[in-house]
């Protein structure tokens, strides 16, 4: 048997590479996927005769160097999405019709289906129907300037 194992030790490596991506199939933290790679590597070494202690230390080197310089940027490029901007940084850049006079003190627009309270952000003064664009969002106040057509 030990014979075997060691006529064979390439099919060790393998196992141990299947049985760790499979499962990484479960986890999906990628840690595991980069310890199969390092088994697959030492099965190459084993296979074309390499002694054990050779296999380990290829095996050893290659999990780690993935884990530690392949493993963050797959993580982060998988994780990275489109960021959606979401309350009040959303309404930044959206066109609102004026509902109240606004001024630089006070008034009111039509902001996505909802009348938010407003403020000219120059000296200007909006009139009703006028559209105006939000350059912030000021607590609960959206602060406007003249959106041209």
């Amino acid at each position: 048997m030990i014979d075997w194992m060691q006529e064979h030790a390439w099919a060790t490596w393998l196992g141990l590479a299947v049985v760790l991506a499979l499962i990484e199939l479960v986890s999906l933290d990628l840690v595991l996927l980069m310890f199969a790679i390092g088994a697959l590597s030492a099965a190459v070494v084993a296979a074309v005769g390499g002694p054990v202690w050779l296999a380990i230390v290829v095996f050893a080197l290659v999990s780690v160097m993935l884990l530690f310089l392949v493993r963050p940027p797959v993580v982060e490029k998988l994780h990275a999405g489109p960021t959606l901007k979401t309350g009040p940084e959303a309404l930044v850049g959206a066109t609102g019709i004026v509902v109240e006079p606004v001024t630089p003190l006070d008034g009111r627009i039509l902001l996505r289906g909802e009348i938010w309270s407003a403020r000219a952000m120059d000296d200007a003064a909006y009139e009703t129907g006028h559209h105006v664009l939000v350059t912030q969002i000021d607590g609960a106040t959206a602060v406007v300037t003249s959106k041209e057509i």
